[in-house]
């Protein structure tokens, strides 16, 4: 009788670490990972960024001339070969945003096309220079054939960016 009753109770404690591990075991895949970013320039945090989207509707509610201070998330598409003084961010519907930074006050990495990004600040409308264009081409590693056919300038979505959050 003795050692049904001790067998009762270890078969109790067991299932009953046995079900507490299973607890803690969907407690700990509840629990969302903590996104890591690099930061450039100013301080910032990723939370209440909009949406490329959300940056798109703005931009197309910019005139020439208006300026528009805002933080988006996006993906980069292109970036300086050179000295990762500029990069190209995607918006939706193939549209895209060439970005700067504020007084060439910091760079980016070279080897960040495809990265998940935020940026923060001043959204506008540029009139870029036949100049400019073949400068951001070789920059780019564009073929000489490819530089040679800007010819005109072109209207272009510009953001100067004050701080870049790039995701580890």
């Amino acid at each position: 009788m003795r050692k049904i009753v001790f067998l009762l109770g270890l078969s109790l404690i067991f299932i009953a670490c046995n079900g507490e591990k299973s607890k803690t075991e969907v407690e700990v895949l509840d629990q969302s990972t903590p996104v890591s970013y690099n930061s450039y320039g100013e301080k910032i945090s990723p939370e209440n960024s909009l949406t490329n989207a959300e940056a798109l509707e703005r931009y197309t509610s910019l005139k020439p001339g208006d300026t528009l201070e805002i933080k988006f998330a996006s993906k980069i598409k292109s970036v300086c070969k050179k000295k990762g003084c500029w990069m190209v961010v995607e918006l939706p519907e193939q549209n895209d945003v060439r970005v700067t930074f504020k007084d060439y006050g910091f760079f980016v990495p070279k080897n960040i096309e495809n990265t998940e990004v935020i940026v923060k600040g001043k959204a506008f409308l540029n009139e870029m220079s036949v100049e400019d264009q073949k400068h951001y081409a070789e920059d780019e590693g564009k073929s000489e054939a490819e530089i040679a056919a800007i010819t005109s300038p072109k209207s272009s979505r510009a953001f100067v960016a004050n701080a870049v959050l790039l995701k580890q």
